[in-house]
């Protein structure tokens, strides 16, 4: 994988988000593969555990969201990618998000790792404690 693969796959993923049913996982994710959506949070693995959270975590291939993405790195078959999500017209919730992504031979994803950020004080984000 290399910095025009990434973004082609990240594409891709985006096209498949929003697009009805879970097909297009197959082309995106290796039959093992593994997905994590935030560092501490259970992993998923194999496409039909991968599937059955993707469809999941969406409300509908029809959810509006706007997704900017940056290849920060890209180290052999790993890569790191940076994103901006905003949901919803007008805007509802922005994120950060940070994915490690590890790619097999033939260019799907084996490993998906998500680090996702919000907003300071924003359901499910960041919340300053002491110190």
């Amino acid at each position: 994988m290399d910095r025009t693969g990434v973004p082609r796959w990240v594409a891709a993923y985006e096209r498949a988000w929003r697009s009805a049913g879970t097909d297009p996982l197959s082309h995106l994710f290796t039959e093992d593969a593994t997905y994590r959506t935030a560092p501490f949070e259970p992993t998923y693995v194999g496409l039909p555990a991968i599937a059955a959270m993707w469809e999941d975590g969406r409300e509908s291939p029809d959810e509006v969201f706007d997704l900017a993405s940056e290849v920060v790195a890209v180290e052999g078959n790993t890569a790191v990618v940076r994103l901006e999500i905003s949901y919803g017209d007008p805007v509802e919730q922005t994120y950060r998000d940070l994915w490690v992504l590890r790619f097999a031979a033939d260019g799907r994803c084996a490993m998906f790792e998500e680090w996702p950020f919000w907003p300071r004080g924003a359901p499910g984000g960041y919340h300053p404690g002491p110190g």
